[in-house]
C-alpha cells in the first residue's frame, strides 16, 4: 500500500466530488475537472473527503497507481478551489511576447514570430510584454485549474527557445536557475 495513497483527501468548502460510473468529477468555484479511474483502483466519496483504495493490493500496477491517483485527485481538488499558475520570463535583446485571440505569439530571435495555440482552460496574463536589454525580462503568467494542462503548455513554451548557458537568453520559468558558463578566453598571441 502506498503511504501517500492511504491519506484521505479533504474537500474544502464549496468543492463537491461525484462518482459517475468509472469516472470521478470534482467541481468547485473555479471550474470542473474529471478523471477516469483505472480498474485496480477504488474510490469512495464521503461527505467531506475522498478515499482512494487499491482493490488488488498484491498487483504491482495497482500499487503503483494507488498513490498516483490520490495525487491526481488531490491536484484536481486544489485546482478547482485555488487554481495553479506558472510565472515565466524571456531574456534577450528584442525578445517579446503577446497574446492574440487564442494564440501566444513569441518573438525570440528567429526570423519569424512563433505562434503557439493556447489550450482550452489555460489563461495567459502578460505583465511585461518586451525585454529591455539583457537585464529586464519580458514576464508572463500562465494559469489554469488543470495542473497537467498547465505544466504541458508551460513546457511547450519553454521548448521553443530554452535558455542558453553563456548569456542566459531564452525562455525560462521565473524560479529556474540557469548555470552559466564562461565563454572562450583569448590569450595574447605570443608563441
Amino acid at each position: 500500500m502506498s503511504r501517500i495513497g492511504k491519506k484521505p483527501i479533504e474537500l474544502p468548502s464549496g468543492v463537491k466530488a461525484e462518482q459517475k460510473g468509472g469516472n470521478i468529477e470534482v467541481s468547485g468555484p473555479l471550474g470542473k475537472l474529471q478523471i477516469a479511474c483505472k480498474p485496480g483502483i477504488k474510490i469512495k466519496v464521503e461527505d467531506s473527503r475522498i478515499i482512494v483504495e487499491s482493490k488488488e493490493a498484491q498487483s504491482r500496477q495497482a500499487r503503483e497507481l494507488h498513490g498516483t491517483f490520490r495525487a491526481l485527485i488531490a491536484n484536481m481538488v486544489d485546482g478547482v478551489s485555488r487554481g495553479f499558475e506558472k510565472k515565466m520570463q524571456i531574456f534577450g535583446t528584442g525578445y517579446s511576447v503577446k497574446a492574440q485571440a487564442d494564440k501566444l505569439v513569441l518573438q525570440v530571435g528567429f526570423s519569424h514570430p512563433v505562434q503557439l495555440k493556447i489550450p482550452g482552460g489555460v489563461k495567459v496574463n502578460i505583465e511585461v510584454a518586451a525585454t529591455r536589454g539583457n537585464d529586464v525580462p519580458a514576464v508572463f503568467t500562465i494559469s489554469s485549474v488543470d495542473k497537467c494542462a498547465l505544466g504541458r503548455f508551460a513546457a511547450d513554451v519553454r521548448k521553443i527557445k530554452p535558455p542558453e548557458p553563456y548569456q542566459g537568453k531564452g525562455i525560462r520559468y521565473a524560479d529556474e536557475h540557469i548555470r552559466r558558463k564562461v565563454g572562450k578566453a583569448f590569450t595574447s598571441g605570443t608563441a
